[in-house]
């Protein structure tokens, strides 16, 4: 049984690793909430249709983090080099797929789904540049799951602390013209986040290379490319890549449906989106935690400890999200001031903020006891999962978003929608359904 110091000592790194690694999303916030509206709305636009194309990459990754986490749980340590090797090769054959399907056929699909011209223009504008950063995040994820797969997690807070002070410096210069650089604006954001994600792929493999035994893993025994090892692989995350894609890819479309209801709330959205990364990194480290936890216990052949891992683990959890909770109560505009100087988009951001937090209570079990599933190796349950949830979650776009129309503080209720059906099947399938004896 996982101690609570084990679960932090995995949990913390991947934790500071993520708050680090989001200051990209809350820099590029900062900055272009500074620029004016249409490039904060722009930019949440396409920041979340970026990151539903990031998450097919992050999906694979994934099931190639949970049978990596099943072979160090079970000792066969040379196999993991295999799977991390074969699996970052099919990762940059994707990430090529994947830019040439997006310049094709992204003008069209966003022309159709927004509705403002101005909109439409800057969020192309930051897409032209963010796209290329597929092939590096896509490469960055095969060494992150690596090593949390292998819980030596220490390497990924160092790595997010290079890639958010380059994106924090880069963004500065190319945003706003400075140290002899050209004034990009919201495309500046987009090729800072780009170069970023680049020097943290540089690190990885310089660090990789120096420090890692490659003869433990068996790094050095591939001779080319194997499709078996990749079949291997895509048995678990194929269903791990619709999963991840499908939350964001609704994501999205609540997007799009605020920006239905006008510039200026799609601007106060995408505040509060940005604000609710501080929250969902806790609960993003520890459901991570979760999953590799719970994969090295059913490795190790001690599935009796799983459900105790994932309720020791939202407890630890808990204990950083409400204290967080509690500040965002008391000091709202203090918070809102790092994203815009305009007091009137504050004011109107503080009732969406606060329905955005309490629905926190219900993602920490939810999420955690989500990535319980996955961790178990029921990949396809947690797809089935997913689609169910996500069906549901555009149904109360519809209703309440497209429909409705109401203010935008109210659009948020559908993340409650969300949370309360995710959590409900997850828990209902960890206590009735036979998942003790899976195989991988």
């Amino acid at each position: 049984m996982f101690t609570k110091k084990e679960i932090w000592r995995v949990a913390y790194p991947i934790l500071i690793s993520l708050v680090v690694q989001n200051l990209i999303n809350i820099t590029d916030t900062a900055f272009l909430g500074r620029v004016g509206e249409i490039e904060l709305g722009a930019s949440a636009l396409a920041g979340v249709y970026y990151m539903s194309v990031y998450m097919i990459g992050f999906g694979f990754s994934t099931g190639a983090q949970i049978l990596m986490a099943r072979r160090n749980g079970e000792g066969r340590y040379s196999a993991i080099g295999s799977i991390m090797l074969q699996s970052t090769f099919f990762m940059i054959l994707l990430a090529a797929l994947l830019f040439g399907i997006n310049d094709i056929c992204a003008p069209w699909f966003l022309r159709w789904m927004i509705s403002s011209e101005a909109i439409y223009g800057a969020t192309i504008e930051f897409l032209d540049y963010r796209i290329f950063g597929l092939f590096f995040s896509f490469v960055a994820a095969m060494f992150r799951a690596f090593y949390v797969g292998i819980t030596q997690t220490r390497i990924l807070t160092i790595n997010a602390v290079i890639m958010a002070l380059a994106n924090i410096a880069l963004n500065y210069m190319l945003v706003f013209g400075k140290f002899g650089c050209p004034e990009m604006g919201i495309a500046g954001a987009a090729l800072g986040s780009v170069l970023s994600e680049f020097i943290s792929v540089i690190f990885f493999m310089l660090y990789t290379g120096m420090k890692v035994d490659g003869k433990k893993y068996a790094f050095f025994n591939i001779s080319g490319f194997d499709p078996k090892v990749i079949v291997r692989v895509l048995s678990v995350s194929i269903w791990t890549m619709i999963q991840f894609f499908l939350p964001i890819i609704t994501w999205f479309i609540f997007f799009v449906a605020i920006e239905h209801l006008g510039e200026r709330s799609l601007a106060i959205a995408n505040i509060v989106r940005s604000v609710s990364t501080i929250f969902f990194m806790p609960v993003n480290a520890f459901a991570a935690t979760s999953c590799t936890l719970v994969s090295n216990a059913m490795g190790a052949g001690r599935p009796q400890e799983v459900m105790p891992i994932a309720r020791r683990i939202i407890r630890i959890c808990y204990m950083i999200i409400i204290p967080l909770m509690f500040f965002v109560f008391v000091q709202p505009t203090l918070l809102l001031h790092i994203y815009t100087d305009n007091e009137a988009l504050i004011k109107e951001s503080i009732p969406s903020l606060f329905t955005m937090v309490l629905y926190y209570l219900i993602t920490v079990p939810g999420s955690i006891l989500f990535n319980t599933v996955a961790g178990t190796g029921n990949t396809k349950s947690t797809f089935l999962i997913e689609m169910i949830t996500a069906g549901v979650y555009l149904l109360a776009i519809y209703f309440i978003i497209f429909w409705w129309r109401p203010s935008v503080q109210y659009c948020w209720f559908v993340e409650y929608i969300y949370w309360i059906v995710t959590l409900s099947i997850s828990f209902f399938y960890l206590k009735k359904a036979n998942w003790k004896n899976k195989k991988i």
